[in-house]
């Protein structure tokens, strides 16, 4: 009895990794362009409150993301633009881009989490408003934000391990235009003859018009 071994066929081994390229690439986008517009969020609201005290009494003062540290925003906005520059590029340069785009998803979780607990701006601004030097701030409490900024590190630092990862997959732009900035010349379209019928069939699935009218 002769036994006979299927043959995978090319097309189905490719589809694999064509899928992976897709998928890491749409979970990349997201996560990228979503984590950067909430670590920018999150940096302008409110992450600490408390109140001063002077002679007259005490008032209250608060302390927004970007007083407490302006690293989240600034590593947001070079982590989103790492994410559109992954297109621009290939091979080692891509790798690059993706090891930036991950590291400043890093940047912002460290920078947020250790936000969390800081005083140090509503101290300089409890100096400010009362003259002293030494003034501190009491019933010091912070709010959820800087997690908040901590989550869209996280998901930055996703898309660039997935850049990392399956960046190789994913297409890059055009590169019809050669370095020197002069246009590539174009293939010339294969003649057609009009006594073949299978020269007909290609240049109509190729949109062109066999008859050359």
């Amino acid at each position: 009895m002769e036994y006979v071994t299927a043959v995978p066929h090319p097309r189905s081994e490719a589809a694999g990794p064509a899928r992976a390229g897709r998928l890491s690439l749409a979970v990349a986008l997201l996560a990228g362009a979503l984590g950067a517009a909430v670590a920018l969020l999150a940096t302008r609201q409110q992450w600490s409150e408390g109140t001063a005290t002077v002679a007259g009494g005490s008032f209250p003062l608060t302390a927004k993301g970007s007083d407490v540290t302006g690293v989240p925003a600034a590593l947001a906005i070079v982590g989103l633009a790492a994410l559109v520059a992954v297109f621009a590029v290939r091979k080692s340069g891509r790798l690059l881009v993706a090891a930036l785009l991950a590291l400043s998803g890093a940047g912002i979780v460290v920078a947020a989490v250790f936000g969390a607990s800081d005083s140090s701006a509503l101290d300089e601004k409890a100096a400010a408003a009362t003259g002293d030097t030494a003034a501190g701030v009491d019933a010091l409490t912070h709010t959820a934000w800087p997690y908040v900024a901590a989550v869209g590190g996280v998901l930055l630092l996703l898309a660039g391990l997935l850049a990392l990862r399956y960046g190789r997959l994913w297409p890059a732009m055009s590169g019809r235009y050669e370095r020197s900035g002069a246009v590539r010349p174009r293939r010339k379209a294969p003649v057609v003859d009009p006594d073949r019928p299978e020269d007909l069939w290609k240049a109509l699935d190729r949109g062109e018009d066999p008859t050359g009218a």
